[in-house]
C-alpha cells in the first residue's frame, strides 16, 4: 500500500479529506485483521515492549519516546486496514509511523512546531510502495480544535501517550540512575516539551486532567461506536508525593461518557538499567520507570 505524507500547520476551517473505512476484507463483526493465534497475544494484560532501530531515543530530540511496538500493538488490537487512527499528542509521530507501517490512515496533532517539522523527514524517510493509498498528517495545532478537522464518528482508535503534567518541569537529578551515571549531558537540565501555557506538561495536576479531559471529550463524537481510545500513562512522583494519575484520568474520562474496557501494565523492567539506591535507608519508593499503564477505553455503543 502507498503511503502520502501530508503535513498542516495552521488552523483548519474545512474537514480534511482523509480516509476512514476499512479496506480489508474481514467481516463486518470483527474488531481488527487478527488471527485467533494473534488475538490470543494480545489477551495478556502484561505486555512487554521493545525498542527498535528506528525509534527516536535521544532525548535532545524529544524528552519521552514511546516505542513503535505500542501503538503498533494498539492499531492491530482495534483497527482494520484503510481505518483512521488519532493521536492527539502525536510528538515526534512514532503513531504514525505505526499507522503507515499497518496501512492505517492516521492524523496526530502537537502544539509544537518542531516535532511536526521532525515528522514531516521522519515520514519521508519511510515511504512504502504498494496499490492503495493511506494518509499520514501531522498537523500543528492545539489538541482542542481536533473537531475542525474530522467528521463524525469516522475515527476507529484514537491512541497516544499525553505529557504527564508538569513531571518534567524541573530539574533533572536523575536519582534513579547508579550515581556514578546521574552527571550525564542531561543533569540538573529542564527537559519541558515547551514554554506554551497550552503544553499539558506544563500543568499541576488538577489543571492537568481537566485540560485532558475537556480535550477528549471534544473528540468523542468523532469516534465510531466500539472505537476504542488507549491513553498510556505513568504517576507522577513530586515533592515526595504520589500522585495516581492513571485513577484521576480513569474518574474523568468516564464522567465525560468513556467506558473504560481494561487496564494494562507496559512492563518496562526491560528497559531499566543500572539502576541505584532510590531512598534508602529511609523512604521506601519503587522506581516508576520499571512500568506504565495503558488504559483502555472506549465509546459505549
Amino acid at each position: 500500500m502507498e503511503t502520502k505524507t501530508l503535513r498542516v500547520e495552521t488552523d483548519c476551517d474545512k474537514k480534511l479529506n482523509i480516509g476512514f473505512k476499512k479496506t480489508c476484507n474481514c467481516p463486518d463483526n470483527h474488531i481488527n485483521c487478527l488471527t485467533p493465534k494473534e488475538w490470543i497475544k494480545g489477551q495478556v494484560a502484561i505486555w512487554e515492549l521493545y525498542y527498535e532501530g528506528r525509534d527516536i531515543r535521544d532525548k535532545d530530540i524529544h524528552p519521552a519516546v514511546f516505542p513503535i511496538a505500542l501503538p503498533k500493538k494498539c492499531i492491530e488490537l482495534f483497527t482494520h486496514k484503510g481505518e483512521l487512527v488519532l493521536d492527539p499528542f502525536v510528538g515526534i509521530g512514532t503513531t504514525l509511523i505505526a499507522a503507515q507501517d499497518l496501512e492505517r490512515n492516521a492524523l496526530g496533532f502537537d502544539l509544537n512546531k518542531e516535532y511536526i517539522d521532525f515528522i514531516d523527514e521522519r515520514l519521508n524517510q519511510l515511504q512504502i510502495d504498494f496499490g492503495e493509498v493511506t494518509n499520514q498528517l501531522a498537523i500543528c495545532d492545539d489538541a482542542l480544535n481536533i473537531p475542525n478537522y474530522l467528521n463524525i464518528e469516522t475515527v476507529s482508535l484514537c491512541v497516544t501517550s499525553p505529557p504527564y503534567a508538569n513531571m518534567l518541569n524541573h530539574k533533572r537529578l536523575n536519582k534513579s540512575f547508579r550515581s556514578d551515571l546521574r552527571e550525564n549531558k542531561h543533569y540538573k537540565k529542564i527537559q519541558q516539551y515547551s514554554d506554551n501555557p497550552r503544553d499539558l506538561g506544563t500543568m499541576k495536576m488538577n489543571e492537568y486532567i481537566e485540560a485532558l479531559v475537556e480535550i477528549y471529550k471534544g473528540i468523542l463524537p468523532f469516534l465510531k461506536p466500539k472505537a476504542h481510545c488507549v491513553i498510556n500513562v505513568n504517576d507522577l512522583w513530586e515533592n515526595n508525593c504520589r500522585y495516581p494519575t492513571h485513577s484521576f484520568i480513569i474518574e474523568g474520562m468516564e464522567k465525560i461518557g468513556y467506558q473504560l474496557r481494561n487496564i494494562i501494565i507496559w512492563d518496562k523492567r526491560n528497559l531499566v538499567n543500572k539502576v541505584g539506591i532510590y531512598g534508602w535507608p529511609n523512604n521506601f519508593i519503587t522506581l516508576s520507570t520499571t512500568f506504565e499503564y495503558i488504559l483502555d477505553f472506549w465509546r459505549s455503543p
